[in-house]
């Protein structure tokens, strides 16, 4: 099913999501499955990055990119219940697509703050690059297409996200009370 947002042709597109009926519906209730549950990891990752001067920036895009998705979430799930109950719709690119196009500007948003609150933190650098360097690589596709397989995005998550559930917050740095010490 996979080939459905790379075919071109709408008799084509509708042809394969009418032979596979049952699993492109199962496939829109497992990405809303998703969409809901990847703004709830990126709400614990953003309140798990220990507050302070040395986090404050990267807890806050964080938490922005937390927002972003909570927001969106809602749009996308919307956007796939029509998809699910209209094909032809769908394969077409009939109708209103804002509700899509809100979640998919949001979602590059999100990943954008979570890339560069990821680069502020002692993580491999790796992991805030892929996510910050997708967002404007997703936003290209969607500019051009109006559509970004939905994979993109998972790909990115699924790397971003192995790796925060990886993230323990390094100890905080022990005070220095040798002032409170009685001197001899």
């Amino acid at each position: 099913m996979g080939n459905v947002h790379a075919t071109r042709d709408p008799a084509t597109r509708l042809a394969m999501l009418e032979r596979h009926r049952g699993l492109w519906i199962a496939g829109q209730f497992l990405a809303a499955a998703g969409t809901m549950a990847v703004p709830v990891g990126f709400v614990r990752f953003a309140q798990s990055v220990r507050p302070g001067p040395a986090n404050g920036l990267a807890r806050t895009l964080a938490a922005a990119a937390a927002a972003a998705l909570l927001a969106g979430a809602p749009l996308f799930v919307v956007a796939l219940a029509n998809r699910a109950t209209d094909l032809e719709r769908f394969a077409y690119r009939r109708g209103s697509n804002w509700t899509f196009l809100t979640y998919s500007g949001l979602h590059i948003g999100g990943l954008a703050a979570l890339g560069a609150g990821l680069l502020l933190l002692p993580l491999k650098p790796w992991t805030g690059i892929t996510a910050a360097a997708s967002a404007p690589v997703f936003a290209a596709i969607l500019a051009g297409t109006k559509d970004i397989p939905p994979f993109a995005f998972y790909l990115v998550e699924t790397a971003v996200g192995v790796q925060l559930m990886r993230y323990v917050e390094p100890p905080a740095p022990a005070e220095d009370n040798t002032d409170a010490l009685p001197r001899r």
